[in-house]
């Protein structure tokens, strides 16, 4: 089973990194800004290190001599200072703001992508988890991976270019202390090689739990009356509880990681820089055990190695602490994963459609076939007249909601969907959705007032044009009687009214988009009897004159419709057709 585990691991890395890759692609030339400004501090600092050296060697020879300072040299060492002091922050500012800029550049691309993503998935979306757990991932998720593309893509190439142009510099006074500092430095990776795997898990399990948490939280928020109903309120807080803490240990078990790292990569690289001091003080007393009595650096270049060391391990200590942000931003990725690697599909109509009454439909050997190779719809064949109302039912996971979402233009088919003889996959979906009413198992509503509810299915209704909706599906006698009327506030998922009324609500929707197909899919699936009886009273006076289609897995109160069909019925031999 460990082989298991780490074959999955090693296969998953690759994945990872061409994630990564491709979300930080758009913004690689910024970045590369940001290094070029990164290595220009370093250079100032080498700079201004040598400078100081200088000064300092400047100061102590007038001590011993007592000669008056302020020659000219002086002068332009003094300015020349002050100069790298002015620029070297300037550097740093610019590339801080330029890998910043790049962070949320990159961010905002992706969510944007993920956002695209899941508009073109429609209510398809559901298999990639709940509404909590997609929140999550576009929320949080995403901003974990600002440390990873502001701070350790820089760093990561920093690290190599810092030292290397350091020990340069040093090498010219001391060959022996340049090779200490390039022998000590590989010190840092190694150890972070070694805490770099059990931070990556750690940080995906804390994704994980973060991701769970919140999905279990909106899904009992929203439910929070029917649990008050049921006064199951306690088990709802346990469950809360349980995933709250599973929340906190891996959040901790991270900490201690990045704590730990942080302490033991601080004391390799004192100990390296005592190493380095230890052999220039020793050689300044010419005290070395092989070269007793000569001093092999002088004082200068001993100062001017001893200001270097401290900045030659500074970007292996940042390496390894931006590390955890490498970890961090993988196993948010990961977690990404499922939705980045969703192959979505494009309709590719562009022809426009107007509609001046209702169509006739007809689905030609309708074959729908999963990404994994699974039938989620045997081949159909059905012919709607235009302005019929046909019933369409089968078994649970016969392909009705599937049939839907094709009709709908979320998901690739074999076979021909034709509007008035016109192929669907011809037809501009935009315009296509303009003529749908769909209405789901479970209307969606947001936080609100009911005319934002209903102007979500026409953002240019009036109150007029609401107040006639709501008479026609008998809700207007109520909402009057509301204090504020078309103002009052819907909570989450039309909290605030019952399931009845949401379903008439989810009718005024329909009205207000004056749409002449209706798709409704187990309409009243979560509806008592009787409640379900009136939605379906309801149904039958307003759908006269809509191409109506109804699927469901009973028939019970549809004796309305034109026309029950079994699904299973409709099945024909697949043939070959175009996609």
């Amino acid at each position: 089973m460990d082989n298991t585990l780490k074959q999955s691991e090693k296969q998953l890395k690759p994945r990872l990194r061409h994630q990564l890759k491709n979300i930080i692609a758009p913004e690689a030339q910024r970045l590369r800004s940001a290094l070029f400004f990164a290595i220009l501090g370093t250079v100032l600092f080498i700079g201004q290190s040598w400078l100081l050296a200088q000064l300092f060697v400047e100061l102590l020879n007038r001590t011993h001599t007592n000669a008056m300072p302020g020659s000219a040299l002086d002068m332009r060492y003094i300015l020349a200072l002050l100069l790298c002091f002015t620029l070297r922050p300037i550097a740093q500012y610019i590339r801080e703001r330029l890998a910043q800029t790049a962070s949320h550049n990159a961010r905002t691309a992706l969510r944007q992508q993920l956002l695209v993503t899941l508009a073109r998935l429609g209510p398809e979306r559901q298999i990639l988890g709940s509404d909590g757990a997609l929140s999550s991932q576009l929320l949080e998720q995403v901003d974990a991976l600002d440390g990873y593309i502001s701070r350790y893509y820089v760093q990561l190439y920093l690290v190599l270019i810092t030292p290397l142009l350091i020990s340069i510099a040093a090498f010219y006074y001391s060959p022996l202390a340049a090779s200490l500092m390039l022998l000590t430095a590989p010190l840092v990776p190694v150890f972070m090689i070694l805490v770099g795997g059990a931070a990556s898990r750690s940080s995906q399990q804390q994704m994980a739990a973060m991701s769970q948490l919140s999905s279990r939280f909106l899904d009992w928020v929203r439910g929070m009356p029917t649990l008050q109903h049921l006064k199951a309120t306690d088990q709802a807080q346990q469950d809360v509880d349980s995933s709250a803490a599973q929340y906190r240990d891996t959040t901790m078990k991270v900490l201690r990681l990045a704590f730990l790292s942080g302490a033991v990569l601080e004391l390799f690289s004192s100990l390296a820089i005592a190493l380095v001091a230890l052999y220039l003080g020793l050689g300044l007393l010419g005290i070395l055990p092989w070269a007793k009595g000569d001093i092999p650096v002088p004082y200068a270049g001993a100062l001017f190695i001893l200001l270097l060391a401290p900045e030659f391990y500074a970007p292996l200590r940042q390496l390894g602490s931006d590390y955890h942000a490498k970890a961090e931003a993988e196993g948010a990725i990961e977690e990404l994963l499922p939705l980045l690697e969703q192959h979505t599909w494009q309709h590719p109509g562009q022809q426009p459609l107007q509609l001046q009454a209702a169509p006739a439909l007809s689905l030609d050997n309708l074959c729908i076939t999963a990404h994994n190779g699974r039938t989620r719809l045997a081949c159909t064949t059905l012919k709607i007249a235009a302005g019929a109302r046909i019933g369409l039912y089968g078994e649970s996971g016969s392909g009705k909601s599937s049939l839907l979402l094709a009709l709908l233009g979320f998901i690739p088919y074999s076979g021909r969907i034709s509007v008035n003889h016109t192929s669907l996959l011809d037809i501009q979906r935009s315009d296509w959705h303009r003529q749908i009413g769909y209405l789901s198992q479970q209307p969606h509503f947001k936080r609100g007032s009911l005319a934002d509810n209903l102007r979500l299915a026409s953002p240019e209704a009036s109150a007029q044009q609401m107040l006639d909706a709501l008479r026609d599906v008998d809700l207007l006698t109520f909402v009057e009687q509301l204090p504020q009327g078309l103002n009052t506030s819907l909570g989450e998922r039309g909290l605030g009214l019952s399931g009845g009324q949401l379903s008439r609500l989810a009718i005024a929707q329909l009205l207000l988009r004056d749409a002449y197909v209706w798709l409704l899919d187990e309409p009243t699936a979560h509806l008592d009897p009787d409640t379900s009886a009136t939605i379906h009273a309801l149904l039958e006076k307003l759908s006269r004159g809509k191409t109506l289609l109804v699927v469901s897995h009973q028939w019970q109160g549809l004796q309305w419709l034109d026309q029950h069909l079994d699904l299973h019925a409709l099945h024909t031999p697949r043939e070959s057709s175009d996609a």
